[in-house]
């Protein structure tokens, strides 16, 4: 029996199997053993290596977001309206067959744009070149998900369950779990909080089903080691058997994800109320161009991005060109983004704007900057 087939059967006895205190072990022995399967079968063949066009770009620009969803959802023509790139767009699928970048610029900020082709279900077990799709999609700092307001919720579900199978986990935080295999002395099992959904019984045979090896200073899964008997695990928060096996695996991607619904345009005002009224979803028309700023505004909270504005001593700042950088940036990031010996000359910095009490305000290394502050770096 192949992976494929031992995937399925797994996927069916948990389907089956009703959720209660009794079977609670016997599901969580059948999610490692799923999640064992789906790691070794994103590994690639080493018999024969696949030829072909390259599939990837090289990063650029200050953020990368990936554009995914089902063939004929409206991708290319968002990518053509938000760029200057001009992605083929019909109305036929699968137009476009490759990745295509292109570049938003907003708010100073160049954003990487990445038109994908539209994948199927079974994408993550390599259908329509699924596999380097969401390949490409790990890679993102936020993944928009273009989805077709007329097909209802049907293609988010198919969406979300590859994207799951394969690791990538949309609006999660990491779970707060402390693990660490070990030579010997067993498995030492502590928890700071009071665990419902997780116990020392079901962390053991968790554990008991996974194959570790040595590889590169990470620890990964294969087939022929031995199994974990020795490990160090600390629970800082309630999480469940599934996020405890994210933890084992330790190749999970936690990214954000904004659900767009486009053809808004012709579905009725109470659908559209509606699904404008879910979790991280935004819903536009790329045919009548509706709402597409709002969107803008979504994409730039979802990637955290921040403005500093630079300004030389006796000088009006310089508004024409902004130094972007992550939410919770320091001062110290600043002097690294400017040249990377700046640090060691620093002596002090005069800021203005919304992270100071007053303005200007002299800091130091420390001082965590605010989107469009303006700053004035003084050397010893």
């Amino acid at each position: 029996m192949g992976i494929l087939e031992k995937i399925s059967e797994i996927e069916k006895e948990i389907a089956r199997t009703q959720k209660n205190k009794a079977t609670e072990y016997h599901l969580g022995l059948l999610k490692a053993k799923l999640a064992k399967y789906r790691a070794q079968l994103l590994e690639p063949s080493k018999s024969s290596a696949a030829k072909g066009e390259g599939f990837d770009v090289m990063k650029s620009g200050d953020a990368r977001v990936a554009l995914i969803g089902f063939p004929s959802v409206g991708k290319s023509t968002f990518l053509s309206l938000m760029t200057s790139t001009a992605s083929e767009a019909a109305s036929y699928e699968f137009t476009t067959l490759t990745c295509i970048p292109g570049v938003i610029e907003y708010k100073g900020a160049n954003i990487q744009l990445l038109d994908l082709p539209g994948i199927i279900e079974g994408a993550a077990q390599g259908k329509g070149r699924g596999r380097q799709v969401i390949a490409v999609a790990r890679t993102a700092d936020v993944v928009i998900m273009m989805l077709d307001a007329t097909k209802g919720e049907v293609q988010r579900a198919l969406l979300e369950k590859e994207l799951e199978s394969v690791g990538i986990r949309l609006n999660k935080s990491k779970p707060n779990i402390y693990f660490k295999p070990k030579k010997g002395g067993g498995i030492s099992f502590n928890s700071t909080v009071t665990l419902t959904q997780c116990s020392e019984k079901l962390v053991q045979l968790i554990l008991h089903e996974y194959m570790v090896c040595r590889r590169v200073g990470i620890w990964a899964l294969t087939m022929f080691t031995s199994e974990i008997f020795n490990a160090e695990v600390l629970f800082r928060e309630d999480c469940s058997p599934d996020e405890f096996i994210d933890v084992i695996v330790g190749n999970r991607v936690y990214m954000p994800c904004l659900y767009v619904y486009n053809k808004i345009d012709q579905i009725s005002m109470e659908e559209v109320d509606r699904l404008a009224r879910r979790p991280h979803s935004v819903v536009i028309s790329c045919g009548m161009k509706l709402n597409l700023d709002y969107l803008l505004e979504k994409l730039w909270e979802y990637l955290a991005l921040t403005c500093i504005y630079t300004k030389k001593r006796g000088q009006r700042p310089d508004f024409t060109d902004a130094i972007i950088l992550r939410k919770g940036a320091s001062v110290e990031h600043v002097c690294h983004r400017i040249h990377r010996s700046l640090a060691s000359q620093f002596k002090y910095a005069l800021v203005w704007g919304t992270s100071t009490k007053y303005s200007p305000q002299r800091v130091g290394l420390t001082h965590m900057m605010e989107h469009e502050d303006v700053i004035q770096i003084v050397k010893k």
